[in-house]
């Protein structure tokens, strides 16, 4: 086994300490990576404070994973030693039902088996990147191209590919009139996608106050929705929405915002069910609609697609002060993603 020095929480509101954990023996198609940097999620922090309930303490986070192979089981063929890789949200699947041949492991019918806070067979659960290093099986493991920052890198193995599989799914591309709800760490990722992309893009926030940096990363137009006149002018416009914002919004109010056939792709998974009038649907047959990250094949994709057009996140890279930048996260301050540098685990100190 490989000792691994990771940052835990022991319970909901409890401060992360500094531990050591075990990572399992190489099997033959395992991977053993040296973890460089793992970006901060908002799900994390739900996760390590039990706010969507049944987390597992001690619990390690993160699934925003990039670093170097540092050893290989004798059956890997897609990875090396040396090579640049990076680990998202699950770590394994069943393998045989139709969503995981299809390439789609994260709708696994025999359930997906996240990076951390899942149940293993000898009982112990999985933890996550904040962590030295990480042991997985080949197939989880990525590429990340060459050129690309593996700091900058790491969020797009939770927020890149959460926007890259819906804005390719709905077919955003040329003569599409996309809109990105919320631009935050999710929000401005899928602003670069959806431009690079070839779309007309739209990003809806409470205020303008984003506004500059919202038109330098690809989008065409910027509407607060805080105004209320947003809605009435833009009514009817858009074939595809993407919300990344978790709080409970008016969604009768965005409904209005789609043409014929358009699209509300929910991401944000708001604590409370969503209120939807029939009408709304009806009128314009639109449609409200969910997304979960990407399989591992198209995860790829997203990479390479990324890397093809510059497109990385905007990061602030911090030390260890890990309840400090979760406490910011909940505050909306940070600009965009949080991304941990690991090498500062070993230090002398929290």
């Amino acid at each position: 086994m490989t000792t691994a020095t990771a940052f835990a929480v022991s319970a909901p509101g409890a401060a992360f300490e500094k531990v050591e954990i075990q990572r399992r023996d190489l099997g033959p198609k395992d991977v053993l990576i040296e973890v460089k940097f793992a970006g901060i999620c908002h799900s994390d922090i739900h996760t390590a404070r039990n706010e969507w309930g049944g987390t597992h303490y001690p619990l390690v986070p993160g699934h925003e994973i990039t670093g170097i192979v540092a050893a290989i089981g004798n059956a890997v063929t897609a990875h090396a030693v040396g090579d640049r890789v990076g680990v998202g949200c699950f770590v394994d699947s069943c393998g045989r039902c139709p969503a995981c041949r299809s390439g789609q492991e994260q709708y696994c019918t025999k359930g997906v088996v996240q990076t951390y806070n899942a149940p293993l067979p000898d009982g112990t659960y999985t933890q996550g990147g904040y962590s030295t290093h990480i042991v997985v099986t080949e197939h989880f493991v990525l590429s990340i191209p060459d050129g690309v920052d593996l700091a900058a890198a790491a969020p797009l193995l939770c927020a890149g590919i959460t926007l890259y599989s819906p804005l390719t799914h709905w077919n955003a591309g040329p003569g599409k009139q996309v809109a990105i709800l919320g631009m935050g760490g999710l929000g401005h990722i899928g602003v670069k996608i959806a431009s690079a992309l070839g779309t007309e893009v739209s990003v809806l926030s409470q205020t303008l106050s984003k506004r500059d940096d919202g038109m330098l990363f690809g989008a065409r137009h910027y509407y607060a929705t805080k105004d209320p006149s947003t809605f009435t002018d833009l009514r009817d416009s858009f074939d595809l929405i993407v919300n990344t914002v978790s709080a409970n919004l008016d969604m009768d109010a965005y409904l209005s915002l789609l043409a014929i056939d358009g699209t509300v792709v929910e991401l944000g998974i708001p604590q409370r069910p969503i209120a939807v009038r029939g009408f709304s649907l009806a009128q314009n047959r639109r449609r409200l609609a969910g997304s979960l990250v990407g399989g591992i094949a198209e995860t790829q994709r997203m990479l390479d697609f990324c890397a093809a057009h510059g497109i990385a996140a905007e990061i602030e890279l911090i030390a260890k002060q890990l309840d400090e930048a979760y406490d910011r996260v909940v505050a909306s301050d940070v600009r965009y993603r949080f991304v941990i540098d690991a090498a500062t685990f070993t230090d002398q100190g929290l």
